[in-house]
């Protein structure tokens, strides 16, 4: 399990006093209220920052950093990622889970058929989607839902699959 969980990416700077936009990549931007530091990815090195001011505007937060008070001094982050730790990451409640955590678990059917393995997660309006990568590199869509997505078990690697009728024909 990763250990650094991204919360956003700096997507630009924000006037002139060193605040930048932040596009979130969490499911509940209301998050950043209550955070008081994030890392800085930048690939090379990581840097712990301090939040000093949080705003909201559109679909972005806009994040002011302790220290950090001139547009100069936030143009490196750029397309940088915000990362937070998992004791830091929002609670889970029961049968949730974080996407980076069921990345790469092997998918089995109700019949003990392998599928494959998950490679990425769409996130829709009405629901997720998993899409699972076969041994022939090939793409299966299945629908995150309750009569789909059976069992999810990260202690052995594996998610649990019924295959609605029709599901494969494609």
């Amino acid at each position: 399990m990763e250990n650094l969980l991204r919360v956003g990416v700096i997507a630009s700077t924000h006037g002139l006093k060193g605040e930048v936009n932040v596009f979130p990549t969490t499911d509940d931007l209301n998050r950043f209220k209550n955070l008081k530091n994030v890392i800085l990815d930048l690939k090379r090195e990581q840097i712990d920052l301090e939040i000093e001011g949080v705003k909201f505007f559109k679909k972005f937060a806009i994040l002011k950093f302790k220290g950090y008070d001139h547009i100069d001094d936030v143009q490196r982050f750029l397309k940088k990622d915000l990362l937070v730790t998992r004791e830091n990451a929002v609670k889970l409640k029961e049968g949730e889970y974080f996407i980076c955590d069921l990345i790469g678990l092997k998918v089995i059917t109700d019949e003990d058929v392998e599928l494959g393995t998950l490679t990425d997660i769409f996130q829709t309006g009405a629901n997720d989607v998993y899409v699972v990568t076969n041994k022939d590199n090939k793409e299966i869509l299945l629908p995150s839902i309750p009569q789909c997505i059976l069992n999810k078990d990260l202690e052995q690697g594996i998610i649990k699959v019924h295959i609605l009728k029709g599901l494969l024909d494609l």
